[in-house]
């Protein structure tokens, strides 16, 4: 069975999206997710506008302007609860993992070092 195209988001889908809250072209997204992840995660061209394709077919995105060969996008609302879900996601796979692993939640530590 194959699985939806975007039921969980790759790295750089996330970060493409986490990007786009606010207006950018396709040159700030890259050079955001760079500085953002510290070089942990870097995004090529072809990538980027491959899945800028595929954002805006799935309406996640909308293009907001075009400046000759520079285009720019921002989420849509529909992308915004796709953000918010694959944020969700990933929190219940750390409860998972700190549950399994007996690893104490992060506001625990912090409790106890007061």
């Amino acid at each position: 069975m194959a699985r939806e195209k975007f039921q969980t988001l790759t790295e750089q889908m996330f970060y493409i999206l986490l990007a786009l809250q606010e207006e950018r072209c396709g040159a700030d997204i890259m050079a955001l997710v760079a500085q953002i992840t510290q070089n942990r995660v870097t995004i090529g061209p072809g990538t980027l506008y491959n899945l800028l394709e595929d954002f805006l077919s799935a309406g996640m995105i909308m293009q907001t302007k075009v400046e000759g060969r520079r285009r720019s996008y921002v989420l849509t609302q529909q992308g915004k609860d796709r953000l918010l879900m694959e944020k969700r996601r990933l929190e219940l796979m750390l409860a998972d993992y700190r549950h399994m692993t007996a690893e104490p939640s992060q506001e625990l530590r912090q409790g106890s070092a007061g």
